[in-house]
This record gives C-alpha cells, structure tokens and sequence, in this order.
C-alpha cells in the first residue's frame, strides 16, 4: 500500500512539473507544422541526456525544428555544418598565440554551447566525427593542456541525409552507438504541407520564437525523470526485447538468428529504461508503462541491430526485426 501512496504522490508531482513540456509544443508549433513525432524525439533527448540522429531527406525541416527548441530554452545554440575539409579544431577550438603577451590564449569552438547542432555530420571525415562524438560523450574538451567542462544541458543533435553516397563518410556502428536516438524523419501530411505552404506564403519572416523555459527547469526535470518509478517487470521485458535482439532463438524466433550480425548492448538497455522515463514524463505520469517501451523501442534500436547480407539481400530492415520482435516478446 505504502508504495501506491509514493507512485500517487510522485504522479501528482510530475503532472505539476511537466507542464513546460506543453508551453514547449505550443511555442514550436508556431514554427513547425506537424512533425510531431521528431519535436517529442527531441525534447525526449533533452530529458533523458541523451543525444539525437535525425535521418530524413533534404527540407524536411531539421534544422528549422533543431533551432526552434532551442530558442524555446533561454539556451545557446550553436550550428556546425560539416563538410569535406572540416578540421577537429573548428569544432572543439584550438590555442592561437598573442603576440603582445607571447604567450598562447584559448578559442574556444562551437561545441561550447547547450545545443550543438551537427548538420550533415556524414559528410565530414572521421577524425571530424571522432573529435565531436568524444566531446558528447566525456561531456569535456581538452585544448592543449586545459580541459574543460561542457555546460549543462548539453545536447547533440546531428542530421543526416540518408540518399546522398557520394562524398559522404557514414558514421561507423560503434559511433552511431554514442546517440541514445535515432529518428527517422517523413514527408508531412497533405492538410500539413498545405498550412506549411500558408505560413511561407503569409510573410518573409517566420513567427517569433519565446524562450518558454530556463536551463535549470530543464536540469530538474532530468533529476525528476530519473526519479519516475519503473517495475521489476519493465525492466525485465526491457532486458527480454535487448537480449533476444542478439539471442532470437532463446525467444522463440529461430528465423531471425541467420538475419542479424549483432544485437544491441547493455547500452541498448539503459537507453531503453531511460528514454522510456522521459517518455512518461512527456505524458504527465509517474510510472512507466509498456506501452512507452513499444513507443521508443524504434528509435532506440534501429541504429543497434546490425543486419546480415541475407537479411539485406531478402529486403528486411532494422524495423523488421523490431516489429517480430515486440510482436513474440511477452508483455507485462
């Protein structure tokens, strides 16, 4: 009974303290017309600390979503575009010397900001990629000898074209690993692009974008996710969708065990339970569900599961794979 009571406090307590999750929607929305899938994926990142790949076609509006939630936060945002010749040094900093005090002064880059947005992060080489993944994963840059901290929050969120092969460096397994999600973005619906076209059409400017929340609402926000209650039995189907990811045959689908080369990692896991805590904490609720594990679950593990060349050869995808997977897994 006493833990009813708890669960029952700690609902009332997230519904008060999630309503900025509303103000947010309702600011960006003045901007980005429908989308809602990639805005939620976004501000689930945010929550959970985690950082976000969105693959999607060219103007989709990626970009435009990425600026607009950072103007909704009284945050910095910075834009790296990447391309070909792009030098680590242009997005960690670098020591340029003063000739008046001969000595050498710190310039910091534009990873030093709350959201760094890594636009096109494919299309620079690895040693560009390794120098960005490094700083979201230490949450720390080290420029000569100093090392500093990255301020919180502190977010990534990298796109991605998946169409263009030419001239582009596709971001190895074990990096891609480094984003908790990764978001695959569609074409809007008709009544959609048709209020877009309105909203282009009615001006040069687009609305003006308010900050509607601080820097520190959104770190206790993150300290309250963790806080959501989650049963033994959700962290046991969690662990049965990951395990039979890399065992499919323990779980009843001897058919899948020729289609994957590996399954996710314990990283997987973790993802998994925290991202489903931020899911419920997007809904207003205090426990989490199984219905918010199906939710993530796609975006979660699509960049985690590697495929064989059956697999590719028979046309099944990541998303497959998942789909059987939720579909034989038991649920609570």
């Amino acid at each position: 009974m006493e833990n009813t009571v708890d669960i029952e406090a700690l609902n009332q307590q997230i519904y008060a303290e999630s309503d900025f999750v509303d103000r947010i929607k309702a600011e960006a929305g003045k901007v980005i017309i429908g989308q809602h899938h990639m805005i939620e994926r976004l501000l689930l990142g945010l929550l959970a600390k985690g950082h976000v790949l969105l693959e999607g076609l060219p103007g989709l509006a990626k970009t435009l979503a990425i600026k607009t939630l950072s103007q909704c936060i009284d945050a910095e945002f910075s834009r790296i575009q990447f391309t070909p010749d792009l030098l680590p040094a242009d997005i960690v900093g670098t020591l340029i010397y003063n000739p008046n005090k001969s000595e050498f002064t710190v310039r910091k880059g534009p990873i030093f900001a709350n959201f760094v947005l890594a636009d096109e992060i494919n299309r620079a080489p690895a040693k560009v990629q390794s120098a960005l993944l490094e700083a979201m994963q230490e949450r720390q840059v080290t420029i000569g000898n100093d090392t500093f901290s990255l301020e919180e929050p502190f977010l990534v969120l990298a796109t991605q074209n998946p169409i263009e092969q030419e001239g582009t460096y596709p971001l190895p397994e074990a990096q891609t690993d480094r984003f908790m999600l990764k978001v695959q973005i569609t074409y809007p619906e008709k009544e959609e692009e048709r209020k877009i076209i309105r909203l282009i059409m009615g001006g040069d400017k687009l609305p003006k974008v308010k900050p509607v929340v601080s820097p520190k609402e959104i770190i206790r926000a993150r300290e309250l996710v963790r806080s959501i209650y989650m049963d033994e039995k959700i962290e046991t189907y969690i662990t049965d969708i990951v395990f039979a990811t890399r065992f499919p045959k323990d779980y009843g689908m001897p058919e899948l065990e020729p289609l994957i080369n590996y399954g996710g990692s314990p990283r997987a896991s973790i993802n998994l339970a925290l991202a489903a805590k931020a899911y419920a904490f997007l809904q207003r609720r205090g426990y989490v569900i199984p219905e918010d594990i199906r939710e993530i679950c796609h975006d979660i593990l699509r960049h985690r599961i590697g495929l064989t060349y059956e697999a590719e050869a028979e046309n099944i995808s990541q998303e497959d794979v998942i789909n059987k997977i939720l579909d034989t897994v038991e649920v609570p």
